[in-house]
């Protein structure tokens, strides 16, 4: 912080500096009165806001619930910093108990805007002093001295309200676009429950062995329409991109493939052709420590050129024109479809809960008309299309906010001279 050159009308105070004492309280001196309690994991790390405090009676409070708080209040805390467990106190908890694990930082608003100070508190360069200062390792933390004894850049109060401002309507972007993610993936939860319990031509439905489904669909096992049960390779794996990218149980998500944390590994001559993905393929994962993650499936599509898989995992190739890979794997995606396979694994010796290839062709599925599949699938996909656009545009906004943050905080850019043409040409606010 000493080397940033900063503007000459800024200042450099620690925080202790420009902050105001706050005062702690024990609630249990009043059993009888009814409080709300925000302890660490009540705040996110992801909006940096409070979502959640529990109510409880003054009888009931927890050790750690002391430290009262009030409007405009930031809250950071000291368990495990890096987490970034940042919020600003709203209204509606004024005069509440928040736990030890955090500092209450009060700015002293002769000099410091609060929203300015709770965003330097969210800066990078805040965050990794913390981590520099923290003490322990099984539970890391730092005290509330270190916390106040660190240097905060100071602009006039003016300025501090401009830079705060337009960082919170970037935030509000953010917010308004994870409400959308919110509603998206309940729409999409809907639909499937929707389309694979009463289909799409409003037919009556039959009791099957899997539950109601419309009454003109088949109830068969995978067996009879699929061509191939593979498992992948026991190469062992590692980070060296000089072999083939080889996806492994991390890589299975809820209906897709996730290609962060990819290991790499060099399939043995016979494989190399038998094991080699297709856009299409659908994985399995044949067993895990939980029997709910047992049978997860994802969908293959050509996201990396030759890629195999490992030997956890099970391929299966349907034959398409009696079952779509992406109508199966949709279902997969269903609370039904997750329990059923779930509900097949087999508990192992080691406590594991195992799926083979032998249980996951006896697997019983819903099947329509290939006409009906192409519409389920077409809903579905036009669903996902939807969570995908507020997925980049919340990941495009949260980059602006962070690229913001840094350069208003330290002074690269003044608040007169930003262009939003700049920053927000390629997201819709």
């Amino acid at each position: 912080m000493n080397s940033i050159q900063l503007p000459d009308s800024w200042e450099k105070l620690l925080i202790s500096q420009v902050t105001i004492r706050t005062r702690q309280r024990d609630p249990r001196k009043a059993p009888s009165t009814p409080f709300r309690y925000v302890d660490v994991s009540s705040v996110s790390n992801t909006s940096f806001s409070i979502t959640g405090a529990t109510e409880l009676l003054g009888s009931d409070a927890p050790s750690r619930a002391r430290k009262e708080i009030q409007t405009d209040d930031i809250l950071f805390a000291t368990v495990r910093p890096t987490l970034k467990r940042i919020a600003i106190v709203p209204p509606e908890l004024n005069g509440q108990i928040a736990s030890t694990g955090f500092i209450v930082l009060k700015a002293n608003q002769m000099y410091l805007e609060p929203r300015y100070l709770y965003s330097h508190l969210l800066t990078d360069g805040f965050i990794k002093r913390m981590s520099e200062l923290e003490r322990g390792a099984s539970y890391p933390a730092v005290r509330d001295s270190d916390v106040l004894n660190e240097i905060i850049p100071i602009p006039p109060l003016s300025e501090q309200r401009k830079i705060v401002s337009v960082l919170g309507l970037v935030q509000r972007a953010i917010e308004q676009q994870e409400r959308l993610l919110a509603l998206t993936a309940e729409l999409k939860k809907t639909l499937l429950h929707q389309l694979f319990t009463r289909g799409l031509r409003n037919e009556p439905q039959k009791q099957t062995e899997i539950g109601l489904v419309p009454e003109s669909w088949d109830v068969v096992e995978l067996e009879k329409v699929a061509v191939a049960f593979d498992y992948g390779t026991s190469v062992k794996c590692d980070y060296d991109k000089k072999t083939a990218p080889v996806l492994r149980i991390p890589n299975i998500a809820n209906g897709f493939v996730d290609l962060s944390d990819l290991k790499y590994g060099q399939p043995k001559q016979s494989e190399l052709e038998s094991l080699k993905l297709c856009n299409e393929d659908l994985l399995f994962v044949r067993t895990n420590g939980v029997q709910e993650n047992a049978g997860r499936c994802a969908l293959f599509r050509d996201e990396l050129p030759d890629c195999y898989f490992a030997s956890y995992l099970i391929r299966v190739r349907t034959d398409s024109n009696r079952l779509l890979p992406t109508f199966l794997n949709y279902y997969a995606q269903t609370e039904r479809g997750k329990s059923y396979l779930a509900g097949r694994a087999i508990r192992t010796a080691d406590g594991k809960f195992n799926i083979n290839s032998g249980t996951l062709r006896r697997v019983v599925l819903p099947i329509p008309n290939l006409a009906e599949q192409i519409d389920v699938v077409h809903q579905l996909s036009f669903a996902e299309k939807k969570q995908k656009i507020h997925h980049c545009k919340h990941a495009a906004l949260s980059d602006l906010f962070r690229t913001l943050l840094h350069e208003l905080m330290m002074a690269q850019i003044r608040i007169h001279n930003i262009s939003f043409d700049g920053y927000l040409k390629h997201v819709e606010l």
